[in-house]
């Protein structure tokens, strides 16, 4: 026997070539980074302060003017002082009573999850609709809202009477929410958070053991503990929807999203655990506002203020209700924030299944069954849509990988919402969270995919809604669009320096903190946090505050508000336009020097090899590997079963197909056909959907023979008549189909035996000019 071996020249020439490829793609990423920055930068460094300098009046008017914005300006003032008095006091009070949840709808505990025998800081609790509101309804579809333990407290979601909460109180589900206190048990984990998240949803079925299994929402931070929970235990929940929640956390945008680059500048995963050690083994959540907050430092330290102190007469009560939430702080335990940081926020293993789920298994997001809604949008500047939408191309090879393995994915993208207005904004609440509700209550109907949601203005008035709401099919090729890079290796060499690093601090540094640290040391830097001690130090506590309140009485009762044309007040506009702009052009630069130092470092450090042994993305699977898997080939050896019921979602399937997008008045009269029409209503909701899922993995892998073998499905001439009425019924007027569905109407028609053989046939890939792309 021969063996041949590689001359160790030839070896070092090709290891050489592979380290200079890889240097050249970092040179190219850091001249596209700079070249982003400063195309950016350049216009806002020479901006100047919006708007037009207004015309000088003449001198009387002038003084007039002064005199008046003089004494407006000074009780504005005094009445902004009180409400900064007011919310210090409301910050104090609220933290002496343990940072109760802010919902403003009573609730009644229905689990302690402190009793629970792997006890939590959590609890579910029965949201009480309030008068005026419909009784709930045992035998709809329960809603149950997690928010996000990210800093602040629960309650988010019900903030208001325009939230998650009022849309699905107003259409008589029942709401539950998941609430959590302030102070985490001792030794409680994620795992046992999940855990306990699974005992609430098996809670509510028992309390609802006639209706369809719940709708779970997870918020922001929320988000991944839904969707962990519905990997471990995918047959409790009916339907998930993700607001604004990361998954994929290296995802992002050159040139934008500056947030994900913070865990590699600070080294890794070490200052949280060092954070957490000083705080005697508990993370004060305060920190990651802080995070939060520094995103927008215009916003955070001048903007929110200035407009309190512009409209300090009708914004007080708005400010002081967002306040008592927004400075409400949670703790965490050490391992808690250290398995996020590792997991999520640095490691990115969630979308990559190595998360372990305790006995040697692993969360995986195949996993999930239930169809998935994931709203996004572009002003979101925390949670990006890339780190929303990027898990669907990290999970799936393809779009017709989710549609064999039975799964729906919806996601809605809005223009320019911020972060915290996807929660608390009441026009949120009205438009997309109220349709959400709307599609949810027929996603049962929806044919596996990957569909976005698209919501339009309705135009006809006989239809009875505000709004028109599409499923369009989406292809993974658009997801990627939408989310930006990903595969960057600067952010695997992160996740490598972090294991050292954390590694080092655990063995030399954390023991001598913890041996430092107490409970008393701990409080008090918790006490002396900026977030907790810019709110106190303005409360009544401080004597210097003390004469703020009866000042501010006495400029309420003697208000004199200055005319809005005054010339004061419009310098005044400019004035605090100028300094945003200066602060912005300083966050800018900040965040131009931090992504470009985050991968001078550690772009230059996976250039040298440092991630080289991390796995490449697997390439989309072919045709054939499709058809070889388990499901498709169970599917399509059933072609030829399952007699009426299968045909007539067959066909309405193939339809949906051709159309390429499925309209909201389609789907209710689609739904209306399943659970009203014999022989669906007599099936169970799994039944139908299981005859939904596989038709649709017939139609996506051998529509020819799908269309073929419909008469086999349908013998009886009267039968193919009524199956063939009830799809035209469902898919509407004819003159509103597209051709590629009339096309595929008639070819249904054809192989029924109905109607002459159509003019022109649709082609197998007929969704390239069906599906309408961005």
């Amino acid at each position: 026997m021969t063996f041949h071996t590689t001359p160790p020249a030839q070896e070092w020439l090709a290891r050489g070539a592979e380290t200079m490829s890889r240097v050249l793609d970092q040179a190219r990423v850091m001249a596209d980074v700079t070249g982003r920055h400063a195309t950016a930068l350049m216009p806002d460094l020479a901006a100047r302060p919006s708007g037009v300098a207004p015309r000088l009046p003449n001198p009387l008017a002038l003084v007039q003017d002064g005199a008046s914005y003089a004494v407006d300006a000074t009780q504005r003032a005094l009445l902004f002082w009180d409400a900064i008095r007011q919310a210090g006091n409301t910050f104090i009070e609220h933290e002496q009573a343990g940072c109760p949840p802010v919902l403003v709808f009573d609730w009644t505990m229905v689990v302690d999850g402190r009793t629970l025998p792997r006890p939590v800081n959590y609890a579910l609790v029965r949201i009480a609709p309030p008068e005026g509101f419909p009784a709930p309804d045992p035998k709809l579809r329960p809603f149950v809202i997690i928010d996000p333990r990210a800093g602040h407290g629960a309650g988010i979601g019900g903030f208001k009477s325009d939230s998650q909460v009022g849309v699905a109180l107003r259409r008589g589900h029942p709401v539950y929410f998941v609430i959590f206190f302030r102070d985490p048990e001792p030794g409680q984990t994620v795992l046992d958070i999940t855990a306990a998240e699974t005992a609430f949803l098996r809670r509510v079925r028992e309390e609802h053991p006639e209706a369809n299994k719940p709708v779970v929402i997870g918020n922001c931070q929320g988000g991944w503990a839904v969707m962990m929970l519905a990997a471990s235990e995918p047959d409790l929940c009916g339907a998930l929807v993700l607001n604004g929640a990361p998954l994929s956390y290296w995802a992002g945008e050159r040139g934008r999203n500056p947030m994900r680059y913070l865990g590699g500048l600070a080294g890794g995963s070490w200052p949280s655990a060092l954070m957490a050690d000083l705080g005697n083994g508990k993370f004060d959540g305060a920190n990651l506002v802080m995070n939060f907050e520094s995103l927008s430092p215009a916003n955070t330290w001048f903007r929110k203020y200035f407009n309190l102190y512009q409209n300090v007469d009708t914004e007080t009560e708005r400010f002081l209700e967002f306040e008592r939430w927004w400075g409400g702080y949670f703790l965490m335990n050490r391992d808690e924030i250290r398995w996020i940081v590792e997991n999520l926020f640095i490691g990115n293993r969630f979308a990559a299944g190595e998360i372990s789920a305790g006995g040697g298994a692993s969360f995986n997001m195949r996993a999930v069954r239930c169809p998935v809604i994931v709203f996004a949008s572009a002003g979101d500047n925390i949670t990006p849509p890339g780190q929303a939408l990027r898990w669907i191309a990290d999970v799936y090879r393809d779009e017709q990988e989710i549609k064999t393995l039975g799964q729906t994915i919806v996601y809605l993208m809005h223009d320019d919402i911020g972060h915290l207005g996807i929660f608390v904004s009441g026009a949120i609440a009205k438009k997309e969270h109220s349709e959400i509700a709307s599609v949810i209550g027929l996603i049962d109907s929806v044919a596996p995919g990957l569909y976005e949601m698209v919501i339009e203005p309705e135009t006809d008035a006989a239809a009875g809604a505000d709004w028109r709401v599409e499923l369009k099919e989406r292809t993974i090729a658009d997801v990627r669009v939408r989310s930006g890079e990903a595969t960057n290796e600067a952010f695997p060499a992160v996740a490598k320096l972090s294991e050292v690093n954390q590694g080092i601090y655990d063995l030399f540094v954390s023991p001598l903190v913890r041996q430092m640290a107490t409970e008393r040391s701990a409080e008090l830097r918790r006490q002396m946090n900026p977030m907790r001690l810019r709110r106190s130090l303005f409360a009544d506590k401080n004597p210097w505050m003390a004469p703020v309140a009866a000042w501010a009485d006495l400029a309420k009762r003697n208000r004199k508000p200055a005319e809005p044309e005054n010339l004061f007040l419009a310098w005044e506009r400019m004035w605090a336009d100028g300094v945003e702009k200066s602060i912005d052009a300083w966050r800018d630069l900040r965040d131009a020097g931090t992504e470009t130092a985050f991968h001078a470092m550690y772009g230059w450090l996976a250039a040298l090899g440092v991630a080289a042994d991390a796995e490449p993305a697997a390439a989309p699977a072919s045709a054939a590997d499709q058809a070889s898997a388990p499901e498709v080939r169970a599917a399509l050896a059933r072609m030829t079963e399952g007699g009426y019921a299968a045909a007539v979602i067959r066909m309405m399937i193939l339809l949906a197909q051709a159309r390429g997008a499925v309209r909201r008045s389609r789907l209710a009269r689609s739904n209306a056909l399943l659970q009203g029409e014999s022989p669906f209503r007599e099936m169970t909701a799994e039944e139908r959907g299981d005859v939904i899922r596989e038709q649709t993995v017939i139609c996506t892998m051998a529509q020819a023979e799908a269309l073929a073998t419909l008469p086999k499905l349908l013998p009886a001439f009267a039968d193919r008549r009524r199956a063939l009425d009830t799809v035209e019924g469902v898919a509407g007027p004819e003159a509103e189909l597209g051709d590629a569905a009339k096309a595929m109407l008639a070819q249904l028609r054809t192989a029924l035996g109905f109607g002459a053989k159509a003019q022109r046939s649709v082609p197998i890939g007929f969704e390239s000019v069906a599906v309408a792309h961005d």
